[in-house]
């Protein structure tokens, strides 16, 4: 059998994410037996390469019948490995946030594999969560010896991306400590810095500036992390150098997911809720999507790259949200929603 280092990275990281979807997809699946299965949607990209869409949603009844009471309201956990070419103009927006991409003046060989999840459960206390973890790299042409033998070419430069976060509607603390300490203890055996880090950084990224609020209460967030120093950590900082140790770290945060939040879940799906509590969530899904469509990185280079996949770069949006003009709600700083505000306005520490 060949030792790991033998198998190609991104074979190993496909290989991964598709373990990792079906244990996810299995445990939400569990925690709601009555309700649909998500449905598996595999899918061909004509420009190269593969997905599996795993999308969960309730049929819209006939007038008059009520819809059936689920745990989730919308969810998906999806995965995508495509290939292609990179030409100059991507290669030139992607140099902006990935410092390991040299200038180049052609059109190159890409690989991306990835996973991305978003899930709206139906309860107003069970909170929103998304995760995402991918693997990019770009190579030179293959030599016909390397074409021949379905190889491709010398690596340019490869980094891994991801991370996960939390976005409840009403903020319960023991909720949000659990969710940090998890993935802390994930991060923690690859390095002291990586937690502290990635936490900040998420904090950071998910934040709305015309609102002056996080969309959540974070979690970690990385990108461009390969063997080049990175602009995050100073030179000594204890972190994944290589690439083998940056995979491990990766699988290690992809695992926690379930143990992060599924216990949450499990929790709060039976919370009593109310009309008024509703539309809280409702709005502060309003602000989920704001920051979606208006600032993810994701979400924006998605939509630009040609024969995407809409449907599932959208997957992330809920079913339903609500704007109103000057709400009141959460402008009290005494009440469960003010609360929460004031924690989006100015992040903590949990762990």
């Amino acid at each position: 059998m060949a030792a790991q280092s033998d198998v190609p990275m991104r074979q190993r990281v496909e290989e991964y994410i598709s373990k990792l979807q079906d244990d996810i997809v299995a445990a939400l699946e569990n925690l709601d037996p009555n309700a649909p299965k998500f449905k598996r949607d595999s899918w061909l990209r004509a420009q190269g390469g593969r997905g599996l869409s795993c999308v969960f949603a309730v049929p819209v009844p006939p007038p008059g019948v009520a819809p059936q009471e689920t745990v989730l309201e919308k969810g998906g956990v999806n995965i995508s490995v495509v290939h292609g070419m990179l030409p100059p103009p991507a290669i030139k927006q992607m140099r902006a946030d990935h410092s390991s991409i040299p200038d180049i003046q052609s059109s190159v060989p890409f690989f991306a594999a990835g996973i991305s999840l978003v899930i709206h459960p139906r309860n107003p206390h069970a909170p929103t969560v998304h995760a995402n973890y991918r693997y990019f790299e770009i190579t030179e042409q293959p030599t016909e010896e390397e074409q021949a033998a379905g190889k491709p070419g010398n690596l340019i430069a490869w980094w891994f991306g991801g991370g996960s976060d939390l976005t409840p509607s009403y903020l319960y603390e023991e909720d949000a400590q659990h969710f940090h300490r998890t993935i802390k203890t994930a991060c923690d055996p690859h390095g002291a810095a990586v937690y502290p880090t990635f936490k900040k950084w998420c904090d950071e990224y998910f934040f709305i500036p015309h609102r002056g609020e996080a969309r959540g209460i974070g979690g970690i967030f990385f990108d461009d992390l390969c063997e080049e120093p990175h602009k995050r950590f100073n030179e000594a900082d204890a972190r994944p150098r290589t690439a083998e140790e940056i995979f491990a770290f990766v699988k290690a945060a992809g695992d926690a997911f379930v143990p992060s939040y599924v216990p949450i879940l499990e929790r709060r799906i039976r919370t009593p809720s109310d009309d008024h509590e509703r539309r809280w969530q409702l709005l502060r899904r309003g602000r989920y999507v704001e920051f979606n469509l208006v600032y993810d990185r994701g979400t924006k280079f998605g939509l630009m790259t040609p024969g995407a996949r809409i449907e599932s770069i959208l997957m992330s949006l809920p079913e339903t949200a609500r704007w109103e003009y000057m709400s009141e709600l959460g402008t009290d700083p005494e009440t469960r929603e003010g609360k929460l505000v004031e924690v989006l306005k100015h992040a903590r520490e949990w762990v």
